[in-house]
């Protein structure tokens, strides 16, 4: 389906459609129902309203801001102009068609815990990196590498683009797979932003990447999505270590027991 632009808030996604073309309030209930066959989502209303013509690029830009994750994390996308204050991660992104501008409540909460759990030497795997910003996230808070993947060829593009205006290309690969299409393995930290059944769907292929004391952050997930996304990792031998919580949102960080080991850089 042919649209001309697409604005995410919390429960509510706006699609702006040329009246010109031939797509109806129909055409987009049909595609919602769906997604709820195949249980991306729960229930939705569809509302219409012919709005003006705009250049609603531009005033989709008047609306990004700078968004201060933590006292240490900052996204910048990379249209405004900040300056980062000491020892301050800023993470500057050049938001497109890709999913983790900073804005969502989920994004915010896998940043949060990568701050918390993210050690000097890690590598680091980022399944599903839309934009790129948790693998330049992580390699920004000290881990040694990141590979970040997805199977969309949008976020394969702005990632890569993010990780040159982060200077990170030396550090972080971004390619177009899916996990299990990925040799590398034995990875210290694992971090997934997805849909609760995807992540139920690949959670075998995550243990397969993940080494023995790894940390896999998960998240995607609203609160009532937390015993079943535990209860399936849980029978694969990771334990909870904590959960985080944002709004209706949460982040689960979990572990695969055994030995931790960090090979760390010289200074």
């Amino acid at each position: 389906m042919e649209i001309d632009g697409v604005n995410e808030e919390a429960g509510r996604v706006e699609i702006f459609i040329n009246e010109k073309k031939k797509i109806s309030k129909e055409n987009i209930e049909i595609l919602l129902r769906r997604l709820i066959d195949q249980e991306l989502i729960r229930s939705f209303r569809v509302e219409e309203e012919i709005m003006e013509a705009k250049n609603w690029n531009k005033e989709w830009e008047k609306n990004l801001k700078v968004i201060e994750v933590s006292e240490k994390i900052v996204i910048k996308p990379s249209i405004k102009e900040y300056r980062g204050k000491k020892d301050q991660v800023v993470i500057e992104i050049n938001p497109k068609m890709s999913f983790g501008t900073g804005e969502h409540q989920t994004t915010k909460l896998m940043l949060q815990a990568l701050e918390k759990h993210i050690k000097k030497g890690m590598r680091v795997l980022d399944v599903g990196t839309g934009t790129g910003i948790l693998a330049i996230a992580a390699v920004k808070l000290g881990a040694s590498s990141a590979l970040g993947i997805d199977n969309d060829e949008w976020s394969f593009l702005n990632a890569s683009e993010n990780c040159r205006l982060n200077n990170v290309n030396s550090q972080v690969e971004i390619i177009l797979a899916e996990i299990n299409g990925i040799s590398g393995k034995d990875y210290d930290l694992i971090a997934a932003n997805i849909q609760k059944n995807i992540l139920i769907e690949i959670s075998e292929e995550i243990k397969k990447k993940i080494k023995k004391g790894g940390i896999l952050i998960l998240s995607g997930l609203l609160t009532e999505d937390e015993k079943g996304i535990l209860s399936k990792y849980k029978e694969l031998g990771f334990k909870l270590q904590e959960t985080l919580k944002m709004d209706e949102w949460i982040a689960v960080v979990i572990q695969l027991p055994g030995l931790r080991f960090y090979k760390m850089n010289n200074e």
